[in-house]
């Protein structure tokens, strides 16, 4: 991070263990019961990744003048693996972009993994693999 940047926005949770579990967002936004941690932590991370993933799409979109038909939607699968004593997640990103030429969608969805947050941080770190449906 730059000694520049300027945050935009803080996600702010508290999230407890045990058979009435749950994560809480400090807006009240988010109120889920987590009563196990897996899968949860894998749905909740699919999601978040996917909404952000979208608005990636999207300014992707906006950045090269494409006029999206209408919103993108993507169905997120993410695999908690185990080797040996290892964990470890993989990903697949099954995206949608209606009414855009597939050569362009292609485009806004490998432009997209350079803007996302997400797709940054888990860039060389977990096995994605992003299919255009």
């Amino acid at each position: 991070m730059t000694a520049n940047a300027k945050v935009l926005l803080t996600g702010k949770t508290h999230v407890t263990a045990g058979p009435n579990g749950a994560a809480r967002s400090r807006d009240g936004f988010l109120d889920v019961k987590l009563p196990q941690p897996h899968p949860a932590a894998e749905n909740l991370f699919a999601a978040a990744w996917s909404a952000c993933y979208i608005g990636a799409i999207q300014l992707a979109a906006g950045q090269r003048k494409v006029k999206l038909a209408s919103e993108p939607e993507v169905d997120a699968e993410i695999d908690l693996n185990q080797a040996g004593s290892a964990f470890f997640l993989s990903a697949r990103l099954n995206v949608h972009v209606p009414g855009v030429e597939r050569e362009v969608a292609q485009e806004l969805i490998e432009a997209a993994h350079g803007i996302c947050p997400y797709s940054k941080a888990v860039h060389g770190n977990i096995d994605v693999t992003t299919t255009l449906v």
